[in-house]
């Protein structure tokens, strides 16, 4: 081990790696008190031209900004801790992720099960969707470059192409800046990233070929493909991968880009389909649709040769003029029974006053009440604004409560569930998840509304509560929430 500070800081403790453009190394920062593990990344250009090394000390640069946005914005890409050149070289230093390569897990563990691989997916897809909206392409996706984190088990994505790429400039015959190389793993990146021509779709590519390497244990190298339409033959080596599972992959590793997810987020969404799909007779309701009001029909005329029956009939057309206008005055909700349907109990159920209503809790309360209801257009995720918060007069409903939050405990939510939710109903959702499990709350406005639940049963100081009291899924549904908050800055309660 040298005894060489880099920077006069980073004290080297091993090499990780060495390839064709640098070394990797682990190393302490000898600034900080606790001397802070980290990852120093030593990148060579390959030429050594003093006429291109300007361009590749501003590419570098470029490259480090866009590598520091990427790691600030989620936490399953490395931080980058500081970037700096030293004797014509350049040199990242990167967040230590302690855990393992998929490659490594492979090989200590043999080969994933199809539940496990679906889980990776899940988890890495979300991070491409947020790598993609940054107009970012990895261009290096592989066992290798994915690495399970040991403190929770979590997916995390390493070792991104543009930095390599700048390493590689140089000056053509025109004497015009270019790149000499294609960054990607021979195998694992589609023609056209090899051809020089990644898209977003090339990383579902290669996270496809992924997942086959995880199910079946077979280098690309290894797998045949069709010599007419170019597709890969794998399904043979995992008989055992439900059918819906591995047309996902398959699409995924499609031939041509135009065949493939548009989207990491489209991809996301078709294997959430696929561990909970709808009901089949289960009603599709407009979620900001006011209910109809059905047009009063004229009460029944009674006819002459009725005279004798004329005092029956006022009381018989009169119970069913009073049955009309109950009934249009107190239709029956077309909601699913979960979310607004009243039975017989509910009048024991205990309200809860909220300082604000969600969209979906006013429209359910306008089936009962028949409150006329203004449909607002709902932003997309890209331009959504963050409403200010406006305190509206307490409102009583037993209808919205967080046991219409219990399914965060069994299936993965996505965008479409949070979209046009305030910031207090999304704390609600988000805390109601460690509610369940009986914590208590700093927080005393958190506090005080599910002392109110009568499901809450608190048990646990919020220092005592033990984590691993939440499933891998409710923890995943806690970590999406608090990002869609972040990102929207929709956050109501403080402490």
């Amino acid at each position: 081990m040298t005894t060489q500070l880099l920077n006069d800081r980073y004290q080297i403790i091993n090499t990780l790696g060495a390839g064709g453009f640098g070394e990797t190394y682990l190393a302490e920062d000898t600034y900080m008190p606790s001397k802070r593990r980290c990852v120093v990344k030593l990148l060579r250009p390959i030429q050594n031209n003093p006429q291109i090394y300007q361009l590749v000390q501003e590419r570098f640069q470029r490259e480090a900004a866009i590598l520091e946005e990427l790691g600030s914005g989620s936490d399953q890409i490395p931080k980058l801790y500081a970037y700096f050149e030293a004797g014509g070289q350049f040199y990242l230093v990167q967040e230590w992720v302690e855990g393992a390569t998929l490659t490594v897990k492979v090989q200590q563990q043999g080969l994933f099960n199809e539940s496990t691989v679906q889980e990776i997916l899940v988890n890495v897809l979300p991070v491409l969707d947020y790598v993609h909206s940054r107009q970012i392409i990895h261009r290096d996706i592989k066992p290798d470059n994915i690495m399970l984190r040991h403190r929770d088990g979590k997916p995390v994505l390493i070792d991104f192409g543009a930095v390599r790429e700048s390493m590689g400039t140089v000056v053509n015959s025109q004497g015009n800046p270019t790149s000499s190389i294609v960054i990607g793993t021979p195998g694992y990146m589609p023609s056209e990233q090899a051809a020089g021509r990644p898209m977003y779709s090339s990383d579902l590519y290669s996270l496809g070929i992924t997942a086959i390497y995880l199910l079946t244990g077979r280098q690309p190298q290894q797998l045949e493909t069709d010599s007419q339409t170019g597709e890969i033959i794998w399904r043979q080596y995992a008989s055992y991968v439900s059918p819906r599972i591995a047309e996902v992959i398959e699409r995924a590793i499609a031939y041509h880009p135009r065949d493939r997810y548009p989207t990491a987020r489209a991809m996301l969404d078709a294997l959430q389909e696929v561990t909970n799909p709808l009901p089949p007779t289960q009603p599709v309701i407009p979620k900001h649709q006011p209910p109809t009001i059905p047009v009063n029909p004229q009460p029944p005329t009674p006819s002459h040769n009725q005279n004798g029956l004329l005092v029956g009939g006022f009381i018989a057309g009169g119970l069913i003029a009073a049955s009309i206008i109950f009934t249009q005055v107190f239709p029956k909700s077309s909601q699913p029974i979960a979310e607004s349907s009243l039975t017989p109990s509910d009048s024991t159920t205990p309200t809860v006053e909220t300082p604000s209503i969600s969209p979906s809790a006013a429209t359910s309360q306008a089936a009962i009440l028949q409150v006329p209801e203004t449909t607002q257009p709902t932003p997309s995720a890209q331009t959504r604004e963050t409403p200010a918060f406006t305190p509206q007069p307490a409102v009583t409903t037993a209808v919205e409560t967080t046991d219409n939050y219990a399914w965060l405990s069994t299936r993965l939510v996505t965008d479409a569930d949070l979209d046009a939710k305030d910031g207090f109903t999304l704390d609600i959702m988000r805390n109601s998840i460690f509610a369940r499990h009986g914590r208590r709350f700093d927080t005393p406005g958190l506090q005080e509304y599910f002392d109110n639940q009568p499901w809450y049963v608190p048990i646990y100081s919020p220092k005592a509560f033990p984590a691993k009291l939440l499933s891998k899924l409710e923890q995943r549904n806690v970590d999406y929430i608090a990002r869609y908050q972040d990102r929207y800055q929709l956050r109501y309660f403080k402490k």
